[in-house]
């Protein structure tokens, strides 16, 4: 999810930037400047792409129908925006706008002091979440409520997480770039705007008290664990292993297991991380490598979580 930072002058630069990172549009600026340049960064994948977005001129843009799930969160200013026969709303740092995948889109007026992050989120994958985490199939598009607060509550919890991980991206060194990590922020970022954002499935995903899996998918997730324990697993990869929701997958672990799954494979890692360190040639091979090979990509938490664990560190062992 590394970002790319350009500067432009253009409409024409800038729509076509748009374009090939969110949706087709047409772009019409309603106060021309005779000074002015947009900023754009924009990072993400198919999955799940984040721009923090600043055009430095007032514009009107129509984007039809967009296909996926979007939210334009404003930073500075505010835009005005409808979606199909909806009444005109105003997105400003307190509330966002949020559209659905289907219903020709407007944005009326999006003002020249207005800097947004915006985030599409692919419609299959943001259904398919859902379906996880409630255990059944579920009907989309699933009626997201047109505006998100995000002052409070769990809207301003999933704001300070997309905040943290637009930076981020913005940063050459960022973890969201690492494959790991970054799947799992993704991941997180779709989950948890599941839980801040008003549909009628919210109800259902708040009270929701999924079935537990059977020991015998929980003994296919553990043996995965083993079999590939190097592996970038997300929690979601581990319950379609097992056949459940991602819910159902973590309270069957706490019950079966004794702890979460994510909790369990670290344990798992730091086995198979100790016993190779015990018998590896310290000329040849460094905690780091083999820290990486297990699938620790953060080597400060791995060295705490070790010492934690064995009571002294991992080069105390490769040493002696």
């Amino acid at each position: 999810m590394r970002a790319t930072t350009l500067s432009l002058t253009s409409v024409d630069e800038a729509r076509d930037v748009l374009v090939r990172n969110f949706y087709a549009m047409r772009v019409d600026v309603l106060n021309p400047l005779p000074d002015w340049s947009a900023r754009f960064a924009v990072g993400g994948d198919a999955g799940v792409t984040i721009g923090d977005l600043q055009f430095g001129v007032d514009v009107r843009i129509d984007s039809g129908e967009l296909g996926a799930y979007h939210v334009n969160l404003p930073l500075t200013g505010g835009m005005t925006f409808h979606q199909g026969s909806d009444d005109p709303r105003r997105a400003t740092p307190r509330r966002a706008a949020v559209f659905q995948p289907v219903g020709d889109t407007i944005v009326d007026r999006w003002d020249h002091d207005c800097r947004i992050l915006a985030v599409k989120i692919d419609r299959a994958d943001l259904e398919n979440q859902l379906e996880r985490i409630l255990d059944r199939p579920v009907r989309g598009p699933l009626d997201l409520h047109p505006d998100l607060d995000v002052t409070t509550g769990p809207g301003a919890s999933w704001t300070r997480l997309l905040r943290l991980v637009a930076a981020d991206a913005g940063t050459p060194e960022g973890l969201t770039g690492h494959p790991v990590i970054g799947a799992r922020l993704r991941e997180s970022l779709v989950t948890g705007f599941l839980l801040a954002t008003g549909h009628r499935y919210r109800d259902e995903l708040e009270s929701q008290r999924p079935a537990l899996a059977a020991p015998g998918a929980i003994r296919r997730v553990v043996e995965a664990m083993r079999a590939q324990p190097g592996r970038p697993f997300t929690v979601a990869d581990l319950a379609a292993i097992a056949g459940v929701g991602s819910r159902a997958l973590q309270q069957s672990f706490s019950r079966y297991v004794g702890m979460p799954p994510m909790a369990y494979l670290r344990q798992i890692r730091l086995a198979l991380v100790h016993d190779r360190l015990r018998t590896a040639d310290p000329g040849r091979e460094t905690v780091a490598q083999v820290a990486y090979r297990f699938g620790f990509t953060h080597l400060g938490r791995f060295a705490a979580a070790y010492r934690s664990r064995y009571g002294v560190t991992p080069s105390d062992t490769l040493r002696k």
